[in-house]
Order: structure tokens, then C-alpha cells, then sequence
């Protein structure tokens, strides 16, 4: 399937039903289009077993609507996926039955197959995740083992956000005690201690958003943002203290999740007591993206998915065209001792670099960390994010001083390796002028402790002061003793 065609996901979950279309590389989705649907459909379950009119015509009508939507998208692959309100409703078989009559192909998932799907979602963000994935719905928690890429064990306890929140109301521990009871079947979590716990789902975003106002986190992106497991409990005693109106307030804080964010946090803490993970690290990626993920082949599951959205999201942008791979590969040279982990962190900033010319001059570097920060990069954590901005800052125009927002998300070494690639970014702009050819036909070398620009004689013009100068910064940023041009 190559990166034009559009996937779309309808998801008929408790608190809401849901169309995303997706577009973008297949290993790399971004989001084109996404509406909402409050219907509520876990209200009425959590109450009386059943589905209640209201919330059922409710979602009926946005179901007939989203039909069309992913119609007139013109969509190459639908799926259709009801959870838990639909599953655990004694009226949930007529439910599915009218939603078909919509024409849209609906399943009904498991609690175990919900969990092993969106246990693939934070796979296919977090390839290398080795723990436990809690995906918190309105009607269900779903519980899955993350190991050397793959979904091993899975679990689900039907206690969603609504019913903790009930739960909660109840007083007297009754949350703690019917999450025990839920979790007592479910004998792998005991082998789960002391590894990462992976929140994927709406409350747990919510909460995510009060935590980063509490510490004043810079960076709105919320992927791999991690809760330390002793905040749990200040966490809840924070929300507590706050009023509805100063929640609302924080930043990107959706005002449906309110109402839910207090027992959110106490299920949140007593997770931390029973099952002792070593932090708390948000997913965005979940069902959706795991249904489209399970249906990749081996080979695509394999590929980088930052080197694959970066690579979609360039392409049709570079200028001239082939020139951030081949300053990818000049930048390979130069940096051969890096770990693989930070050559692909330092390949994606070269694509972004090679889009600098569509920003005005005076705007390339912050464009640059823009894209860098904020872009719809899925793979990478915070620090990475800063890294590539930094080196993006520099090797865009900007000066050598690390830019304030950075500081707080990467460490000084971090920061000192991006800005060296911004350096050599620098070095390999000019001396090549946008050209692929001359940059290829050109060589850095590092040994005992000098730098030497290898030229070929046919390129010997392109030895002149502004590139030496940049030259010298490179070696200066690289801490080594000298550096020359050789025309040979």
C-alpha cells in the first residue's frame, strides 16, 4: 500500500464513537481527518446493563454521518470496531445490528483482543516498549505484555473511567478493592514489576495535561511523556484541590474529561501501589493505530517509524531534490562512531534542513526547531526532539547558544551533540552550494585528532574563508586540535 492511500478507523467506544482518516507513509500514519461523537454509550451500562436510547440514537446518527464522511474520503480500508459499553450491554446484539444497517462492517472485540491491538498501537510508536500497557477506556481497562516487539499476554478488568469514577464516589476503598479482584486472574502482571507502565487512552492524556501544568513542562507533545510513580499520589491531591474552572483552564485540556480526572487519578495511584512499574510513560497510540499496524506486513512493522514520517513528510519539499541525503550520508562520515540510535536521530534533521528554503531567511532556524518539536514525529522521545531542534537552530542560521525551551527537555551533552551536527550541517551547505554531486565528491576524515576536507582538484575553488571558518567552528564544537583542506 504506497503513502497516498487513506486508512480510516470508526470506533464505538463509551465515552465516545470516533472517525479518524489516516493518510502518510503506512509505517508512519498522520492523522487527516478526526471527529468526536460524545455519545455517552457507558452511562447507561454502568447504571442498569444496558444501553440507554438517548446515548444510542445519539451515536446511530453520528454513525450514519461518519458512513458517508469515510465515503466521500474515499477511504481504501475501513474497520469498524465496537469495546467495551457495546460488549458488555444486554441490548449491545441489537446495537450491532443496526449500526450494520448503516452499511458499516462493525466488530465486536473481546476485552483481550482490545487489549492486544492497542497493545500493538504502542508498538508500532514505542518498538522497543518492554512492559506493560494500560489502556484506560469508559467501560474496560485493558491490560497487555509488551516484550521484544511483540504483544505476549493480554488481560482486561471492566472498570473503565466511568465506572471508577462511581467507584470512587463509593468511598471505602471500593476502587482498590474491585481492581484487586479484577487483576487476581490475571497472573502475569506480577512479573511486570519494576518495568514501565504505558498509558494509552483519553483520561489518562487528561491527566497527563494537569501533570505537565504542575511541573511546567515546555513541550505540548504529549507522546512518551513520563509520570514519575512517587507523583501519583500528589497528583490526585492536586486535582483535588482544584476548582472545575482551573482545570478547564490547562492547556489543551478537553472540558468532557474534567468530571473524570479526580477518580483518574486515584485509579492512577493505586495502580502505582499494586503494581510497582518502574514510571509511567503516555502512548496517544492506541486502538486505532494498533488496528492499523496488526494489519502491516512483517517487513513494514520493521522500519523506522521516524525515519518513515520524516522521509513522507520531506519528500516532495527538498531543493533541490536528493540533497538531504546526501548531506545524511556526508554527516554518516563524519560521525561514524555514533550509535545507530542517534545516526537516525541526526538523518531525519538533514531531510527537515533540506525544506530550510521554503521559510524566509531570518525564520529558518526557528522553523527549523519548530519542526523539530512539534512535528508529527512518532519514534522519538522528548530529549531526541530537543537534539534535533538544536541541531536544526544551528545548521539553519541560528547562533551556538542552546535556546531556552531546550534546556529542560534534553541533557548538556545532548544538546552539545546537536549543535555539532548543526555545525557540520553548516560546513557541508556551503561547501557544496545545494549541489548532491559535489557534496559526494568531497570527504571529511577525523584522525589523531584533526579534521581534514578531502576535495578533489576539480573542486579545489570551493576552498575559500568562509568555508575554513565554519570548518574551524565544527572543530572547535568537536573538541579536536585542527582542521584543513586538502585538495587532491
Amino acid at each position: 500500500m504506497n503513502g497516498t492511500q487513506r486508512k480510516a478507523v470508526i470506533d464505538i467506544g463509551s465515552n465516545s464513537v470516533r472517525l479518524v482518516v489516516f493518510g502518510g507513509a503506512p509505517r508512519a500514519p498522520i492523522v487527516l481527518y478526526n471527529e468526536k461523537l460524545a455519545a455517552g454509550l457507558g452511562g447507561g451500562v454502568v447504571r442498569d446493563g444496558r444501553l440507554d436510547k438517548v446515548a444510542s440514537d445519539m451515536a446511530l446518527r453520528g454513525l450514519a454521518r461518519f458512513a458517508l464522511v469515510a465515503k466521500a474520503w474515499d477511504v481504501s480500508w475501513l474497520r469498524v470496531v465496537a469495546t467495551a459499553a457495546v460488549r458488555d450491554a444486554e441490548n449491545g446484539a441489537a446495537f450491532l445490528e443496526a449500526v450494520k444497517a448503516l452499511g458499516l462492517p462493525v466488530e465486536l472485540l473481546s476485552g483481550e483482543e482490545e487489549a492486544r491491538i492497542s497493545g500493538c498501537g504502542v508498538l508500532s510508536a514505542i518498538p522497543n516498549a518492554d512492559g506493560v500497557m494500560a489502556d484506560l477506556g469508559g467501560g474496560s481497562l485493558d491490560l497487555s505484555r509488551l516484550e521484544q516487539r511483540h504483544v505476549t499476554q493480554t488481560g482486561s478488568i471492566p472498570i473503565g473511567a466511568i465506572r471508577a469514577r462511581a467507584l470512587t464516589e463509593e468511598g471505602g476503598g471500593a476502587l482498590e478493592a474491585t481492581l484487586r479482584k479484577g487483576m487476581k486472574p490475571i497472573n502475569w502482571l506480577t512479573q511486570s514489576e519494576g518495568r514501565p507502565l504505558y498509558l494509552v487512552g483519553g483520561p489518562w492524556r487528561a491527566l497527563a495535561r494537569v501533570h505537565m501544568h504542575m511541573h511546567r513542562y515546555p513541550l505540548p507533545v504529549l507522546a512518551r511523556y513520563r509520570i514519575a510513580t512517587g507523583d501519583a499520589p500528589l497528583l490526585a491531591e492536586t486535582i483535588s484541590g482544584m476548582t472545575t474552572a482551573a482545570l478547564k483552564s490547562i492547556r489543551e485540556m478537553p472540558s468532557s474529561r474534567v468530571p473524570m480526572l479526580h477518580a483518574t487519578a486515584q485509579l492512577l495511584n493505586v495502580l502505582a501501589a499494586l503494581l510497582k512499574p518502574s514510571t509511567f510513560v503516555i502512548c496517544p497510540y492506541g486502538l486505532r493505530e494498533g488496528l492499523m499496524f496488526d494489519a502491516l506486513s512483517p517487513a513494514e512493522k520493521a522500519l523506522d517509524p521516524l525515519t518513515e514520517g520524516v522521509a513522507f513528510a520531506t519528500a516532495d519539499h527538498q531543493q533541490p531534490p536528493g540533497f538531504g541525503d546526501a548531506m545524511a550520508h556526508w554527516l554518516d562520515q563524519l560521525f561514524d562512531k555514533e550509535a545507530e540510535s542517534l545516526g537516525r536521530l541526526r538523518r531525519a534533521v538533514c531531510q527537515i534542513a533540506g525544506v530550510g528554503w521554503s521559510s524566509t531567511p531570518g525564520f529558518r532556524a526557528l522553523t527549523g526547531e519548530e519542526m523539530a518539536l512539534h512535528g508529527n514525529w512518532i519514534g522519538i522521545t522528548a530529549a531526541e526532539r530537543a537534539m534535533m531542534a538544536m541541531a536544526l537552530h544551528v545548521g539553519l542560521g541560528g547562533d551556538l547558544d542552546v535556546p531556552s525551551g531546550l534546556k529542560p527537555l534534553a541533557d548538556g551533552l545532548q544538546l552539545e551533540t546537536g549543535r555539532n551536527w548543526g555545525l557540520a550541517i553548516r560546513v557541508a551547505d556551503r561547501l557544496a552550494g545545494g549541489s548532491a554531486e559535489i557534496l559526494a565528491s568531497s570527504r571529511p576524515e577525523i584522525s589523531g585528532g584533526a579534521l581534514t576536507l578531502h576535495l578533489g582538484s576539480a573542486h579545489a575553488a570551493l576552498d575559500e574563508p568562509t568555508l575554513r571558518r565554519r570548518l574551524q567552528r565544527l572543530v572547535a564544537g568537536l573538541g579536536l586540535q585542527s582542521g584543513s583542506v586538502q585538495v587532491t
